[in-house]
């Protein structure tokens, strides 16, 4: 299928050929017929990527302090890869679809297989989107007005915030396409409506619809005009959908709002308020957040938790529906809103027209359905001839994720290596065509299963969100495979206890495979610098580890212990697998506290420091701690051990004390030997090698990890 995809290095649109997504639990997988173009925050996009890179940090000043403190503890040359990573991504446009559900996902209630839809989802000829995001289209209303269902919802939230009730006046300042959709949906409930703009064919749009209106091109004043047209008293209410750096639309706001009036801002303005404008009057100020309650939450979104209608009147979805609703009844008028429809071969032309001077409002993209379902529906692209099992024992490797980590270190550690990158598995399939394009896989695809049944393949790297590892892991020791897994192995004692029972049934066909998780600091060339330095040391060991975690929101999926397991078991575990690799002793004993009393600190188990006891009498101290700075060093280790001390800082600056041949070593850039963990496992599977880290260590870990977490909660 294809997909319209944006860079944002350089700002280009091109339609991809991408593989179809796959159904989710909660989703509904849908055709599309038409999506509409968002004027604002398309092009807002699109000026971005074609911004150079001092335009670029101009935009995003507060990134730019972060790039400043990364350099100053990680170094020029990783900070410098990182940024380019993220710039380096394609992002999917659209948000305003419309057409017809392929499938429906399981716990999916209230739609069916070829029920007519809007949703949020990409300008894709094929979208995969939770069913809080959809709403049906009622028969009587196109395609092309339902593509305006998504956008007109941001309207009707700003205006649900501003509470209008029949006969008050409302201005609305700006009549791009959100502004004469919030015209027209004031009008419907009531309102007389003042339209402001510089645009003369936008107004007349707007009269037409049955606004008051004020021509700014011609400079006439929105606050004597709105004055006389409610005889002295001000307007009730003002909604700016305008996009501009001035402050002006803020202060001509305060200016023709009566007593109390209220003031809505959806687009984007200067904020530089007037005290004096608001306090004399006692005006409510507010920002609209897009489509309503619900938006941005995950639990409603993604989970499909909805909000009980009796508290939460409008969610967006409703919004949605009641938007659809108006349309029926023939209250909102968007033909008359339509510029530029585009065939979606031509979809490029459109973002052509979006970065030109020519005028415009909706552009509509309409998608060829001469294609069969079954021709859309491919889940697996080729980029590459195909490589086939030979008699030379090599890793080829079927990849399953392309986040950021995977696409910035881990895909690049293996591409190093002698392994065939045979495959990557990705959810919506765009991360997979950057993945492959980038980095040579032969394939890239949507279909987990199949990559990891492949006969062809026979290593799998599992690098997605910490609660799928385990299942990842089972099916592919299942299948047959060597495996390396990004931290953590597993997240709860059930997936141990899983991962337990599939690692022993292949042992018992005979087949030792390579199980690998990514504790890749083990390898960092100042690990193995003081593993030597300590080789013929015999008394215990007295460890210190400080990790400056710094702070990730609480609604971040790394926090939620059922996704993310927590920041414990999430990366915490690294720092375990360190001290158990230091001492080559098993652990006994795990003691944890957390810091304060409040459940919501304790929960989020990212203030903890914990203690692991040794069978060599070693300890080892653990200080994962989100409330520092990040100017200071994210990760230190300090060693005690027989009159002497080794301290390492971030993986840069190591530094001996009372050894006599060894003093400092000291990197250029951070060195968390990432390269190092996959060519040695690659090695191990090319040499039957076994085992990198003994099976034993691996448990260990990862129930010292589970333990810890739980204690801290």
């Amino acid at each position: 299928m294809k997909q319209i995809l944006q860079s944002l290095s350089n700002g280009t649109t091109q339609l991809t050929e991408v593989p179809c997504p796959q159904i989710k639990p909660g989703h509904l997988l849908i055709r599309t017929h038409t999506s509409l173009v968002s004027a604002g925050t398309e092009r807002m996009l699109v000026e971005f990527g074609k911004a150079n890179p001092i335009d670029k940090a101009r935009k995003q000043p507060e990134k730019v302090k972060q790039v400043i403190d990364k350099i100053g503890t990680d170094g020029l040359m990783p900070t410098l890869e990182a940024v380019q990573s993220k710039l380096d991504r394609e992002l999917p446009m659209g948000y305003a679809n419309a057409g017809v559900v392929l499938e429906v996902g399981a716990g999916v209630e209230g739609f069916k297989i070829g029920d007519r839809v809007v949703s949020n989802g990409y300008h894709a000829e094929v979208v995969c989107v939770p069913k809080n995001l959809c709403a049906k289209i009622p028969d009587g209303v196109s395609d092309e007005s339902a593509a305006f269902t998504v956008i007109s919802g941001i309207s009707l939230q700003g205006i649900r915030l501003a509470q209008p009730t029949l006969g008050e006046t409302f201005v609305v300042t700006g009549l791009g396409l959100i502004g004469l959709l919030t015209v027209q949906l004031l009008l419907a409930q009531g309102c007389r409506v003042i339209g402001a703009d510089f645009d003369r064919q936008k107004l007349d749009l707007a009269k037409q619809f049955g606004a008051d209106i004020v021509d700014l091109s011609k400079g006439e004043d929105p606050i004597s005009i709105s004055t006389a047209l409610t005889e002295g008293r001000g307007v009730d209410g003002v909604i700016i959908t305008a996009s501009t750096k001035s402050n002006e639309p803020m202060h001509q706001a305060a200016q023709m709002c009566r007593q109390r009036g209220r003031i809505i801002l959806i687009g984007v303005v200067g904020l530089e308020l007037n005290r004096a404008d608001f306090y004399e009057k006692e005006l409510t100020f507010q920002v609209s957040c897009s489509y309503g309650p619900g938006r941005y939450d995950p639990t409603y979104e993604q989970k499909g938790q909805d909000y009980p209608l009796g508290f939460v009147r409008w969610t967006e979805q409703r919004n949605f529906e009641a938007i659809l609703a108006t349309m029926a009844a023939n209250k909102l008028n968007t033909d008359a809103l339509i510029s530029h429809r585009f065939e979606l071969e031509k979809a490029t032309s459109a973002y052509e027209l979006l970065d030109s001077k020519q005028p415009y409002l909706g552009i509509l993209l309409e998608y060829p359905q001469a294609k069969p379902d079954e021709e859309l529906r491919l889940t697996t692209l080729n980029f590459k001839p195909q490589t086939t099992t030979t008699a030379v024992k090599q890793c080829s490797i079927g990849f399953i994720g392309a986040g950021n980590y995977a696409s910035r270190v881990l895909i690049p550690a293996f591409q190093s290596t002698s392994a065939i990158l045979k495959n990557i598995a990705t959810d919506g399939g765009v991360s997979g065509v950057y993945a492959a394009k980038k980095f040579g896989f032969e394939q890239t695809t949507t279909d987990t299963e199949s990559l990891i049944q492949d006969p062809n393949i026979n290593t799998i790297v599992i690098a997605t969100r910490h609660n799928s590892h385990a299942e990842f892991v089972c099916k592919a020791l299942r299948a047959g495979k060597h495996v390396f897994v990004e931290k953590p192995l597993a997240i709860s004692a059930s997936q141990l206890l899983a991962i337990q029972s599939s690692y022993q049934a292949i042992i018992d066909t005979g087949f030792s495979p390579v199980l690998m998780v990514g504790f890749n600091r083990r390898f960092a060339p100042q690990i193995v610098k003081i593993k030597e330095l300590l080789a013929n040391e015999k008394e215990p060991k007295s460890m210190i580890v400080t990790v400056n975690a710094g702070d990730i929101p609480a609604d971040n999926w790394t926090q939620d212990p059922h996704i993310g397991g927590g920041r414990v078991i999430g990366e915490a575990c690294h720092f375990i697998d360190l001290l158990r690799f230091m001492t080559d002793s098993p652990i006994v004993s795990v003691q944890t506290t957390a810091m304060g009393n409040n459940p919501a600190v304790a929960i989020r188990d990212d203030k903890v420091s914990f203690t692991l006891s040794f069978a060599d009498g070693s300890f080892g101290t653990v200080h994962y701690l989100a409330n520092g700075h990040k100017s200071f060093p994210k990760e230190r280790l300090e060693i005690f051990c027989g009159g002497k001390i080794l301290q390492l800082d971030n993986f840069r600056k190591l530094q001996g004390y009372g050894f006599a041949n060894f003093k400092t070593m000291n990197l250029w850039n951070q060195d968390k030997g990432n390269n190092a963990c996959a060519a040695a496992f690659v090695k191990a599977v090319e040499t039957d090698r076994g085992q990198l880290i003994p099976w034993e260590e691996l448990l260990e870990v990862a129930q010292a990890s589970i333990t810890a977490a739980e204690a801290a909660r």
